[in-house]
């Protein structure tokens, strides 16, 4: 079922009945499928939320003075959604409680281009960087970007990317993935 706020907020205190555990007894969480884990809606928040990214690229701060349009391939896209949920499966309150930092890299040079709350009615227990990649292959086209001038055509986005989490309940270690 659908958890609200507060249930996130006590899920420390909920306990499961005795048929629950006896299910689960000898069967670890990487042996289950983690396509059952997902919640119905997670996916409808991660389509939203890919929707803001989509948006929040469109209108990217990449120069002092100078916003560009980036365009995220379908390819990245699935491959972004399919990995935030993921990463969401194991948390309390799945993507509803995520911090999403955006950010651009190209060359040596990585760009922060927004901060999204997943839902903003709930208190964040993780936060994830997603480092997404100006496609190489438009390096030429592009060293003109942080030059004076005006707005160009909509730079693509390569389908390499780079997400980090966070928890922020926790002093686990730092998670990198690199896709």
């Amino acid at each position: 079922g659908r958890l609200e706020t507060s249930d996130c907020e006590s899920l420390g205190s909920a306990s499961g009945s005795e048929g629950d555990a006896e299910y689960a007894e000898g069967v670890s969480l990487p042996d289950m499928d983690l396509e059952l884990l997902h919640d119905p809606e997670d996916e409808l928040l991660c389509a939203n939320l890919l929707d803001v990214v989509q948006a929040t690229l469109g209108r990217a701060p990449l120069g002092a003075k100078r916003c560009s349009r980036l365009l995220m391939p379908a390819q990245l896209q699935a491959q972004v959604r399919t990995e935030l949920l993921r990463l969401a499966c194991s948390e309390p309150c799945g993507l509803r409680g995520a911090l999403l930092d955006l950010c651009v890299e190209h060359g040596k040079a990585c760009h922060d281009v927004g901060h999204i709350a997943a839902d903003p009615a709930v208190v964040p227990t993780f936060q994830l960087t997603l480092v997404l990649r100006l496609d190489s292959r438009l390096w030429p086209k592009i060293q003109g970007l942080f030059a004076s001038g005006p707005a160009f055509a909509p730079l693509k986005l390569s389908t390499g990317f780079r997400v980090m989490k966070k928890k922020l309940y926790s002093s686990e270690q730092l998670l990198i993935e690199e896709c």
